[in-house]
């Protein structure tokens, strides 16, 4: 659903005028309904500290207005991980929406250990099987409003043997038609070896757009939320030497405290009609 309860009650009656400007004021409450329970999730309790402190480097709430997340869509996660996304989406998504993480038995632990340690907020949550094969569980086909994966794409290439063509069309498969796929990941400059996106955990924004325009999508939207102008991206241990990793130890590590986390490219695409 892309019209959320609370516009709906207000082109129903605050904005109970027609033309041009009452819908320009109908999306623009709505936009301001979003932003406030994107807030409202971001500062749930039952978000874990050690994430809260990253989203100085992630900017959840920039992001998720970017991509156009609505609290009564329909959202796929892909590969999860650990569930930093989790603990903000499934609040926002609990009372109208349908939260669906994604990835193989293994990926989806940490989702199911928020679902057993607290049922009340993680509870509703769907999960599948991604990328899907034979008879895995999935995500209906043309079902989902937006499809999210964070950081995960230099993950689809460095596979043996690399599974990024498949990822991005089963991730349209999900969408219905004019739906939205919002890709964050590692930056790797055009100038570089393409090798290095084999190895370093950086990919060029050129392969993302390869990859989702062969399996159909539009880039819409391009965004610097998450760009830090300080990683150099020659590091020795790849993105792995920077926060949080810092897989280097104590070698150099208060130089890449001091760059933050990676720069990131924030991509907005979409599903033709």
């Amino acid at each position: 659903m892309r019209q959320t309860m609370f516009a709906a009650i207000v082109a129903g009656t605050l904005l109970s005028g027609c033309g041009p400007t009452a819908g320009a004021e109908r999306a623009a409450a709505a936009s301001v309904y979003a932003d406030t329970s994107i807030a409202a999730a971001i500062g749930a309790e039952t978000r874990t500290p050690a994430n809260v402190a990253r989203d100085q480097y992630r900017h959840p709430r920039e992001t998720l207005s970017f991509f156009g997340v609505e609290p009564d869509d329909t959202v796929v996660e892909i590969w999860p991980g650990g569930g930093w996304y989790t603990e903000i989406l499934a609040p926002l998504l609990r009372e109208r929406g349908t939260y669906w993480a994604v990835a193989s038995e293994r990926g989806l632990n940490g989702v199911r250990g928020l679902i057993a340690k607290d049922p009340a907020t993680y509870g509703q949550i769907r999960l599948a099987a991604f990328p899907a094969q034979g008879s895995d569980a999935r995500v209906p086909e043309g079902s989902a409003d937006v499809v999210l994966t964070f950081r995960n794409v230099h993950n689809w290439l460095m596979a043996e043997p690399p599974i990024g063509e498949e990822a991005f069309r089963q991730a349209f498969a999900m969408l219905k038609p004019g739906g939205v796929l919002g890709v964050v990941d590692h930056r790797l400059p055009e100038s570089a070896d393409a090798a290095r996106e084999r190895s370093s955990g950086y990919v060029k924004v050129s392969t993302v757009r390869r990859l989702a325009e062969a399996a159909g999508f539009r880039l819409a939207a391009e965004s610097e939320i998450n760009a830090n102008p300080r990683d150099t991206k020659d590091h020795p241990n790849g993105v792995w030497s920077l926060p949080p990793t810092f897989r280097g130890g104590d070698v150099d590590r208060d130089r890449f405290a001091a760059i933050g986390e990676s720069d990131r490219m924030t991509l907005k695409f979409v599903k033709p009609d």
